[in-house]
């Protein structure tokens, strides 16, 4: 099997082997990159804190039948905003990406997709989202809306702040509010403060990724928390890992969760935990492929804790 290195339009930091590169329509294919569905690590770091505030609002009040329908609604907000969002950076930074040896064979700077083109890819996206949030309530709704703003503020944050990574959290958890909100038709103090826990944690796995590029970055005057923390970085990620984790726990405690319910959720935290911890002994600030595949894995320690909340939260049927 080819690898995205052989594959002469793939993307570099694509996941090899997969089936954008292998099975999907040429023609679709520089679409389907543009939107990162050759790398779906980024749809799962959008969609697990929707699944977090889904928990989390059983847990404050029990589940509903409508539940059913939130848990696949994020599913294919997460997709279709993500690949939203990704389209809007690579727009913004058609130009720096095709400096950055990583970056420079994706659809806007390699010319696989117009600028004109880019837009309507953008356009059709935001629509398709705007289905799904129309079906999640009016508290929803305005999160939805308002979450725009740091979609379209992100890109441009590397360019006046070190911490672009604080950025990228603000918008990527804002889905544990808007999916707590559709359940609760409003919000409570909990997932706000999962919001916080999971901006410490995006600057922890994002800081990680960063590192990658930390030496072009340096060429072409782009910052970020990885050229920051730089040697210091194991020390700097300890600090936002548990931060994230202490916030967390204060989320499943302010939802007034009691008994079992709440042994389970903390459990599911403790082992969250222990990931973080697992990537910072694992950690290499020299090796790119060390640093990519720990980026990936949170993937699994998101889901972690993703499963022991959504359990937290049927056990309240019982109490």
């Amino acid at each position: 099997m080819k690898t995205a290195f052989q594959i002469p339009d793939a993307v570099r930091d694509a996941v090899n082997g997969n089936w954008v590169d292998t099975r999907a329509p040429a023609h679709w294919r520089p679409w389907l990159r543009l939107s990162r569905i050759d790398r779906p690590i980024g749809t799962w770091l959008l969609l697990l804190p929707c699944w977090w505030g889904i928990g989390l609002a059983m847990m404050a009040t029990g589940p509903r039948w409508f539940d059913l329908w939130i848990y696949p609604a994020c599913a294919i907000g997460a997709v279709v905003m993500r690949g939203a969002g990704c389209t809007w950076n690579d727009i913004t930074h058609r130009e720096i990406e095709g400096a950055v040896d990583r970056t420079r064979n994706r659809p806007l700077p390699s010319g696989q997709v117009t600028l004109r083109g880019a837009y309507i890819w953008l356009a059709l996206q935001l629509v398709v989202g705007l289905v799904v949030l129309l079906t999640l309530g009016r508290a929803a709704i305005w999160l939805g809306v308002l979450s725009l703003l740091p979609v379209l503020v992100y890109p441009f944050a590397k360019r006046f702040t070190w911490w672009p990574q604080v950025f990228l959290g603000i918008a990527f958890n804002w889905g544990v509010m808007l999916a707590y909100a559709a359940h609760r038709d409003g919000l409570d103090l909990a997932p706000i403060i999962a919001w916080f826990g999971g901006i410490a944690w995006t600057v922890f796995y994002d800081t990680i990724y960063a590192h990658q590029d930390a030496e072009y970055d340096a060429l072409i005057g782009v910052k970020s928390t990885a050229r920051l923390f730089g040697e210091e970085t194991p020390r700097w990620l300890a600090v936002f890992g548990a931060l994230a984790v202490t916030l967390l726990a204060i989320a499943i405690s302010a939802t007034g969760i009691d008994g079992f319910g709440w042994w389970v959720a903390m459990a599911g935290l403790m082992a969250f935990a222990a990931h973080l911890v697992w990537q910072l002994y694992m950690l290499d600030l020299h090796d790119d492929q060390n640093q990519l595949r720990l980026f990936w894995s949170n993937r699994d320690a998101g889901m972690i804790l993703a499963v022991a909340l959504g359990l937290a939260g049927l056990l309240q049927l019982a109490s």
